[in-house]
């Protein structure tokens, strides 16, 4: 490939940036960055969960792909494999992590390993979505890839697997549901994080959004419009009373990733903030400054992220939270009117939110 005026390299169909060196962090969710600097500070923490590859069923998933799908290279899938290094090259991960295509008609792509990353997409996948909307997806799974979500996400499937096998046992799935919850909640913010790294290498916000939109809606880009589907995002975040912010809460604990539409608006926010703008200028962490991070200032960028989240959510139970935190007067009353009267935030009865700016970011993982 070939370096064109001002940085950026010559990949196929267009120019885009490449970024040497960069690190992870510069696309990490909050939360998502704070937990992994936290897990890649503890002492050991690599070696026990080495230890533990004994028992995930990782060489059986790799022998299952090897033996009953489709390796991409540049004798099968060679726009993919094309992508693949070209997603690699732009985010500079060094080995290019191999790639299946699983036939599936359900639309889907995953990071897994232990040792080694290995990515698999779905043929329903493939079939849905062009080819600069699959280069965001094929970005999305290298970026999860170099963040290291995938030693996570195998040790979540296997869980999950586990607390599905001892659900007789009243306190031992218990247990193991709690763990996967978490890791559930901490995953479902490396899907932001990978959106980001999917619009860094592809570098095309429309076709990460109607990628987005495909995954929700099937291939009928015809029949959608972009704009109306992030009103969506805005109506699921600000509609509703507190019981509606219950079930919300209900309806996504069981889930690995966040809901399409809160995916685009989230991806959106982010294209528009100067942090990208910054790495598309070429400024970002690189990954030999990494290890001097520190896990203090991770995890108050977190809390800043969570504390601005709450003070910015057009959601009645973050609005009930402001009002608690700022020791609201006739807090009964606000309570009161909102399940019982559809009130929103002490507004009178039967009053709605207005709108706001959406806040938020295929099931493809």
């Amino acid at each position: 490939m070939t370096e064109s005026p001002g940085g950026s390299e010559h990949v196929p169909s267009r120019d885009r940036r490449r970024f040497p060196g960069i690190s992870s962090r510069s696309y990490e969710h909050p939360a998502d960055r704070s937990a992994l600097v936290a897990l890649r500070k503890l002492s050991g923490f690599d070696t026990v969960f080495k230890t533990l590859s004994g028992l995930l069923p990782e060489r059986s998933l790799r022998l299952m792909f090897l033996s009953d799908s489709v390796r991409v290279s540049d004798q099968q899938f060679q726009h993919l494999n094309d992508m693949l290094r070209d997603a690699c090259y732009i985010l500079d991960l060094e080995k290019v992590p191999p790639m299946y295509v699983n036939q599936d008609p359900q639309p889907n792509a995953m990071c897994i390993g232990l040792d080694e990353p290995i990515i698999v997409v779905t043929t329903g996948l493939v079939e849905l979505l062009d080819e600069e909307e699959m280069r965001a997806v094929v970005g999305h799974e290298v970026g999860h890839a170099l963040s290291g979500h995938a030693v996570y996400r195998t040790i979540l499937l296997f869980l999950t697997n586990l607390a599905m096998k001892v659900a007789w046992i009243p306190l031992g799935n218990v247990a193991i549901m709690a763990i996967v919850t978490a890791l559930r909640e901490w995953f479902r913010k490396s899907e932001l994080s990978a959106d980001r790294a999917g619009l860094l290498v592809g570098q095309d916000l429309q076709a990460s959004m109607r990628g987005l939109m495909k995954l929700a809606g099937g291939n009928h880009l015809h029949e959608m419009n972009v704009d109306a589907f992030l009103k969506q995002a805005d109506e699921y975040e600000s509609g509703g009373d507190l019981r509606d912010s219950v079930l919300k809460i209900l309806n996504l604990l069981p889930r690995s990733h966040p809901f399409t539409t809160v995916r685009a608006a989230e991806l959106k926010k982010w294209a528009a903030s100067r942090d990208y703008q910054r790495i598309m200028d070429g400024h970002y962490p690189h990954r030999d400054e990494d290890k001097d991070t520190s896990v203090s200032d991770s995890f108050r960028d977190s809390a800043a992220h969570y504390a601005d989240s709450v003070r910015n959510s057009k959601d009645p139970l973050m609005g009930l939270v402001r009002d608690i935190a700022g020791g609201a007067g006739d807090l009964g009353g606000k309570l009161r009117d909102t399940v019982f009267r559809g009130g929103s935030r002490g507004e009178g009865p039967g009053s709605a939110n207005g709108s706001g700016e959406a806040k938020g970011g295929p099931d493809a993982s």
